[in-house]
């Protein structure tokens, strides 16, 4: 009874020499009484194992199960969080935006002289865009023109080529047939 007191591992380590002395209390009368023991031991320490293993796959499989589930709550708490925060987001960035423009506004035109300030600005660059526009137009003419002037001068060329061409031909259709009158003539 000295086994009942002690720790578990000094119970193990008793049980299997109990059995050694309860086996050697028992006289093996034939060899196939041993074997037959050897084969009932053999078959419950395989039973044993199947139990062993079937309590460890379901054991496996519970917690698998419960890994399963906290991912899929896991996961839709995420979506459920970014469907909340993505409005709020958005909604404090437009805040923070018409804050600022309105902070803005008000530091451009909080006053008199910084609202002066601010028109005689627009005004120096509305004048800017306005001499700019005009000089672009200006230079934009002067090419015009010039294009125009050179189109003008190459067809004024061709004209008086023309009209050239056309006087000769018409000098040389009245004396044509004087001319051909004295080939003829000479060759007669």
């Amino acid at each position: 009874m000295a086994t009942a007191t002690a720790s578990p591992r000094s119970a193990k380590a008793a049980k299997p020499a109990a059995k050694k002395a309860s086996a050697a209390r028992k006289a093996p009368t034939t060899r196939s009484g041993s074997a037959s023991s050897q084969s009932t031991q053999a078959k419950s320490t395989k039973a044993k194992a199947a139990r062993t293993r079937s309590i460890h796959q379901t054991q496996s499989a519970v917690r698998q199960t419960e890994i399963a589930a906290r991912n899929t709550v896991d996961v839709f708490g995420d979506y459920t969080e970014r469907a909340v925060l993505i409005p709020v987001g958005a909604a404090l960035i437009a805040r923070d935006r018409v804050v600022s423009t309105v902070s803005d506004t008000l530091s451009s035109y909080g006053s008199a002289t910084k609202a002066q300030a601010q028109l005689r600005r627009f005004e120096r660059r509305g004048s800017t865009a306005r001499n700019r526009l005009e000089r672009e137009v200006r230079k934009a003419r002067v090419r015009f023109e010039r294009e125009l002037r050179q189109r003008r001068n190459d067809l004024e060329k061709t004209v008086s080529t023309l009209e050239e061409r056309r006087d000769a031909v018409a000098k040389n259709v009245t004396e044509l047939p004087n001319r051909v009158q004295e080939r003829i003539l000479s060759i007669v």
